[in-house]
């Protein structure tokens, strides 16, 4: 779990979190547990400690003493009872304890503590593997590449809750204390007392820039507006990494001479070049301004030169490689009823029916391992009338100003300005691109064959997300980090090649 129990009492906000996770707890335990009823079992005797000392692996509580409590927080807060609860936490034990289950496909393991110490251990194993930074880390997905090519995160820092959430969930590998939420400007003081490992191979992240558009009446790096940026350039020469990975928006490009100025002034050889996601084998078309910075004499446009030859030998992939084999689902038609599970809708956390028919793209993005029978966030948003009407009208690469929706369509004095308003994409090509804007609607994201938008599940795997990537927080907060992210698998293209000259 994510917060101390006792601040349940001190702070709402830490308190609804909690339960919300109890929440995803309870039905992950459904998923992997079968009920007694299931098992033609009768219900086992709450007595005993076994149930009680799972609980405390896995973090829901921190004592004995904290049972009473726990009890009557699920009692009044959740649909379901204490004692279901705990009925399922005494099977998995049971279940542990005679390996009756494979601990290490079982989705509970990202919350049970016992289970991450095991890991970290085991991660300390292996202290050749060369050292990632991840500033702004967002979801996780820029980590995700590197880790999958071999690299050991040291530290991870972003100033939204729900992104640590999400980065600490599917990175059990890493120590809480070191993946930090909050403000990057407060740590930089004592930025080498936050990090795991002595020396950094890498720093990797993003940083927001917002004064990118008076670039030319000033230095980026003096822009006020641009404190982030500047954050980025004072981390990498407080550290003094081998190489640092930072990348933006293609606009940046623009201004890009000035960034390499600011990073050259503090030792470092920097080359930058536009990628697309595409090329290696994203199923998008998302260009994004990469820099790549070194202090060892590397030549950076070689190293530009080797990931574009590595990666244009990889298969392409379109929409229909990344959303096939999820169960359909209808919009919802009940407002302000994001966290509400149903089977039309979508779960939370559900069992995948279709998990054993894959596509390659499928097994790529789920690093070649076996399938998943299980899905995080695919769970479909609330639509009007009107915009179902519009859904269903359109035909796959239609958007706003197609005549079949001219007598519903809301922005028809304006249509020259929101001709993408709506889009239906289109199976046989690659999306357009991923963005945070999903949070606010899906309109130019809808789905080629149902009547509603993407789910944030869809949206990961089309940003290369593996299946077991659970994405924390509010549902609306769940798009906002997809769309925000590295493509993982680009990531990894990037990671391939720099691991070589470390």
């Amino acid at each position: 779990m994510l917060y101390q129990f006792k601040d349940i009492y001190s702070d709402q906000k830490a308190k609804k979190a909690y339960i919300n996770e109890i929440i995803e707890i309870f039905n992950i335990l459904k998923l992997t547990v079968p009920s007694r009823e299931q098992l033609n079992e009768p219900q086992m005797s709450l007595e005993g400690l076994g149930g009680i000392q799972q609980l405390i692996k896995i973090g829901i509580i921190n004592s004995e003493k904290e049972m009473t409590e726990l009890k009557n927080i699920i009692n009044k807060n959740c649909k379901f009872s204490f004692d279901e609860f705990f009925q399922y936490i005494k099977d998995l034990d049971q279940k542990y304890n005679t390996e009756q289950i494979d601990c290490k496909s079982c989705p509970i393991n990202s919350y049970c503590e016992s289970y991450r110490k095991l890991i970290i251990k085991e991660e300390e194993k292996h202290s050749n593997k060369p050292t990632l930074m991840d500033l702004f880390c967002g979801a996780g997905g820029m980590s995700l590449g590197f880790k999958q090519e071999g690299f050991r995160i040291s530290f991870a820092n972003d100033i939204e809750q729900c992104c640590i959430d999400t980065y600490i969930h599917n990175h059990p590998e890493v120590p809480k204390k070191y993946i930090f939420q909050n403000d990057i400007n407060n740590i930089i003081p004592d930025i080498k007392k936050y990090v795991r490992y002595s020396t950094t191979d890498v720093i990797i992240g993003g940083p927001p820039c917002q004064g990118f558009s008076n670039a030319n009446r000033q230095r980026i790096i003096d822009d006020p507006r641009n404190k982030l940026y500047k954050a980025f350039v004072q981390i990498v020469n407080k550290i003094q990494p081998k190489f640092f990975v930072m990348e933006n928006v293609a606009g940046m490009k623009t201004v890009a001479t000035q960034v390499v100025e600011d990073f050259k002034s503090i030792g470092y050889d920097v080359t930058f070049d536009i990628l697309n996601s595409y090329d290696f084998g994203v199923p998008q078309n998302r260009k994004r301004l990469i820099f790549i910075g070194n202090r060892m004499g590397v030549n950076n446009e070689k190293a530009f030169e080797e990931i574009k030859e590595l990666n244009k030998h990889k298969n392409k992939h379109v929409l229909e490689d990344a959303i096939s084999n999820l169960r359909p689902l209808t919009a919802s038609r009940i407002k302000n009823s994001t966290e509400l599970d149903t089977e039309e809708h979508g779960r939370k956390v559900d069992y995948n029916p279709f998990f054993e028919i894959e596509s390659d793209y499928q097994l790529l993005i789920n690093n070649c391992t076996d399938s998943i029978p299980y899905v995080f966030n695919h769970k479909a948003r609330y639509n009007n009338d009107r915009d179902i009407e519009i859904f269903g009208r359109l035909h796959q690469g239609n958007k706003s100003d197609d005549p079949k929706i001219a007598d519903i369509m809301p922005y028809q004095s304006r249509n020259n300005i929101f001709k993408d308003k709506y889009y239906k994409l289109e199976n046989n090509k690659p999306s357009k691109t991923i963005t945070a804007h999903m949070k606010f609607d899906c309109n130019m994201y809808i789905h080629p064959t149902q009547a509603r938008g993407l789910t944030p599940r869809e949206a990961a795997r089309i940003q290369t997300y593996p299946d077991y990537y659970m994405f924390k927080g509010p549902y609306t907060k769940t798009y906002m980090q997809i769309g925000n992210s590295v493509p993982p698998l680009m990531s990894r293209g990037i990671a391939e090649v720099l691991k070589k000259y470390i």
